[in-house]
């Protein structure tokens, strides 16, 4: 009968029994040396039917007795090593052959206690298992030397991979929360599968839109990442092709025969690449942001511990991907404008700062073009911030039509946009793309049966001439915006070093400005309107003026225009408003005649939601009567919009008098007076200056007169400054007229005078 085979538990517990055995043999060595070779023998035994690998190294004659077991663990059979120290030695990890040999050589000396080590060796298949080998020494008697060494291996890769796995992801995981690039990741996430899965190649793939796009792939040959990337994906385009267009797993176990990879096997077998599994990866939310890719060099389909790993790298990727298309909102959000999808003010300062960097390094030059749109607020105002969202949108891509000729567009904010122009050593090339920027914004466009024709004014600066840093760059250019404005508008201004003190200047003026208005410190002055045919003031004009201790007598037309840009237009009518009324009211009670006291309302404060409480509010403080009160608004604003009609409406039942104010300069049709109702036409000094010389303005201020008495207006003619206009005007039918050729605009005391007079009589020019 054959020996009962025992179980490994109980052959463990024998080598334990073995080795105590032979401890003692050391505390009787001449009793016991016979009984040591019997256990000898008996652990060779026991080694030989257990499942770990025995070896047994005649130190003498470096013969080895590898174990069939040894040899099966490496994937070998018996008869395919030889039993010689050199089995070993072709096996082990080069790496750590030198030190397991000096483990061996300290154990035999006495320098180590125990001989233990964890090694690499090369399994037939080509890859790497972790091994622990354990030994002991043996001695023919008690007083001589070793002359065996008789030990175990034991087959630890599992608990290795696991072990640097763990260590591996939190690797990785460390990474992503240090903010290290993406592709450094998903390399590491590569290695971390592939380790763990000997033979297996990794891939991670990117969506944008439709589009496949190389994430990391560190053991795929370059030329098929390259052959991949910029893939559109679908159902038949490879694996991570459909598996991204489909959001599912897909699983193809042989390259050669599958359908999906018939147009791309060619770029993948010259490769050894014969299977292929995809897992989509996808953010929190579900949203297919890539897919990860395992390869094999043979048909296979995915067990289960690869397939849980599967899994498990998608989910990993995702963390990463999920975080770049995070971190790419947020930039978009910073360096990109919502509104026209132009780079914002923000990546216009990065980009400047960064070229002027490299500009100044290799001495090239380059020009800043700053665009505002002209008169734009008056869009807002007339037809609406909706309508005049189209038109910057519409704005912002004429710009991009020109991009050719352009390196870099940029939207600052509200109306303004700013175009970079590199290597501009010509200054013609600047002026052509300039005036290709007034010609293309400058095109007719129509919003909802509207027509109108957008222009600009365009400031321009030059680096290094204009400025060698960014803030200077602006602000030589926005000093030219201003002079290009002041020229007229619709045109381009290069920056001049004189143009800095009116800079200067209109910055005192903001800045002074606010103060001024919050302190009352502007004043107001009044223009007579005389009745023309009697001579009788029938009512007077209210206007602002200003003078500061620093600035001197600042013009209405520089303050005004600053009271508009910074928001303080308001406060300031508000101010008039009350201070007019109550002049006219104290003019009144005096036993003055009365007189209609004309206020002009800025257009963006006409159509403000607080304009209608503000005059029933200053007419009640006043004591004011409503009829007694004119309010002159510009042409701009007579539109037959739903918004200008209800505040037309509205102040014609407090009981106001309304003028059209420079009558025939604005955009407006005609045709819109029809729907408003309105007491007075004020035409423009433009006209009135050339009636006597040009027989056209003769004939246009006929019929604008002619035309406003047809539609029930009343007329006054300003800038009148000579007896030849003012009678040409009484001819025309001209009811009222304002001008130097009366009065200029004088105090309220000076009014006071005039008043005292049945009419004026004589010219007061002076």
């Amino acid at each position: 009968m054959g020996t009962p085979k025992r179980s490994e538990s109980e052959l463990h517990e024998e080598i334990r029994q073995l080795r105590s055995e032979l401890a003692s043999v050391h505390q009787n060595k001449e009793e016991q040396t016979a009984e040591l070779f019997n256990s000898e023998e008996r652990f060779a035994e026991a080694m030989r039917v257990a499942s770990d690998g025995l070896w047994d190294w005649d130190l003498d004659t470096d013969e080895v007795y590898y174990s069939p077991r040894w040899k099966s663990m490496l994937g070998y059979d018996d008869a395919e090593l030889p039993n010689d120290l050199s089995t070993w030695a072709k096996t082990v990890h080069a790496d750590d052959k030198e030190f397991v040999l000096n483990a061996a050589k300290d154990y035999l000396s006495g320098k180590r206690d125990a001989f233990e080590v964890e090694m690499r060796m090369r399994h037939k298949d080509g890859y790497h298992l972790f091994i622990r080998s354990r030994a002991f020494k043996v001695r023919k008697d008690c007083g001589s030397q070793s002359y065996r060494l008789i030990g175990t291996h034991v087959d630890i890769t599992q608990r290795k991979r696991d072990e640097l796995f763990a260590e591996r992801n939190a690797k990785i995981l460390e990474m992503i929360a240090k903010g290290n690039p993406a592709s450094e990741i998903y390399d590491e996430i590569a290695h971390l599968y592939e380790e763990r899965h000997p033979g297996m190649r990794c891939s991670m793939l990117e969506l944008e839109g439709d589009t496949l796009l190389h994430g990391g792939a560190p053991s795929m040959p370059k030329a098929y990442c390259d052959a991949v990337h910029g893939l559109k994906n679908g159902p038949e385009i490879g694996s991570c092709g459909a598996s991204t267009y489909t959001g599912k797993r897909v699983i193809v176990e042989n390259i050669e025969t599958d359908p999906k990879w018939e147009n791309l096997k060619q770029v993948a077998m010259p490769f050894g690449m014969r299977c292929c599994w995809s897992e989509p990866i996808k953010s929190a939310s579900g949203k297919v942001l890539g897919a990860f890719g395992m390869y094999y060099d043979h048909p296979a389909s995915p067990n289960e511990d690869e397939s849980l790993d599967l899994t498990s790298a998608a989910r990993l990727a995702s963390v990463i991907m999920e975080r770049d298309h995070n971190l790419k909102r947020i930039r978009d959000l910073a360096f990109k404008d919502d509104l026209t999808g132009l780079s914002s003010r923000a990546h216009l300062f990065q980009y400047i700062d960064k070229f002027i960097q490299n500009t100044s390094q290799e001495n090239h030059r380059f020009s800043l073009l700053y665009i505002d749109l002209d008169n734009f607020k008056s869009v807002n105002d007339s037809l609406g911030h909706d309508i005049g969202d189209l038109l910057l949108k519409e704005i912002a891509s004429r710009l991009k039509v020109i991009k050719g000729e352009i390196d870099f567009i940029a939207r600052l904010g509200g109306d303004e946009f700013c175009v970079l122009i590199k290597d501009t050593n010509d200054s013609s090339h600047i002026v052509s793309v300039a005036q290709r920027c007034l010609d293309v914004i400058s095109k007719p466009t129509d919003f909802f049966g509207r027509k109108f024709i957008p222009t600009c004014s365009i400031g321009i600066a030059c680096y290094p001439d204009d400025g060698t840093d960014l803030q200077a760059l602006l602000k030589a250019a926005d000093t030219a915006l201003y002079a290009a404005k002041d020229l007229g508008k619709y045109c381009y201004a290069f920056y001049q070093k004189d143009l800095s003190d009116k800079a200067d200047y209109r910055f005192k003026v903001e800045q002074y400005l606010r103060e001024a208005i919050e302190n009352f410190q502007l004043t107001l002055v009044y223009q007579p309107q005389v009745d023309i045919n009697s001579g009788v003031i029938t009512g007077v004009e209210a206007l602002s003026r200003w003078h500061h201790p620093q600035l001197g007598q600042v013009s209405p037309i520089d303050f005004i225009g600053t009271a508009e840009r910074i928001g303080m237009i308001k406060p300031l009518t508000e101010w008039v408003l009350k201070t007019a009324c109550n002049q006219a009211v104290s003019w009144k009670r005096s036993g003055l005649p009365v007189v209609r006291m004309a206020v002009n309302i800025s257009p963006s404060h006409f159509l403000d939601s607080d304009l209608i409480p503000l005059i029933q509010k200053v007419l009640k403080e006043s004591g004011m009567v409503a009829s007694e009160l004119e309010l002159e608004v510009t042409e701009s604003v007579v539109q037959t919009s739903q918004q200008n009609l209800s505040v037309f409406r509205g102040l014609k039942e407090l009981g106001v008098l309304l003028a059209i104010d420079d009558f025939g300069t604005g955009y407006s049709s005609f045709a819109s007076l029809k729907h408003l109702n309105v007491d007075y036409l004020k035409i423009d000094k433009y006209f009135i200056d050339d009636m006597l010389n040009d027989r056209k303005s003769e004939l246009l201020v006929g019929s604008m007169i002619e035309m406003g008495h047809n539609l029930g207006h009343e007329i006054i003619a300003e800038g009148i400054e000579t007896p030849e206009q003012l009678g040409m005007l009484e001819k025309m039918c001209c009811e009222t007229a304002q001008g130097y050729l009366f009065s200029r605009p004088v105090s309220a005391d000076a009014i006071a005078e005039l008043l005292e007079k049945e009419k004026i009589t004589e010219y007061d020019i002076a």
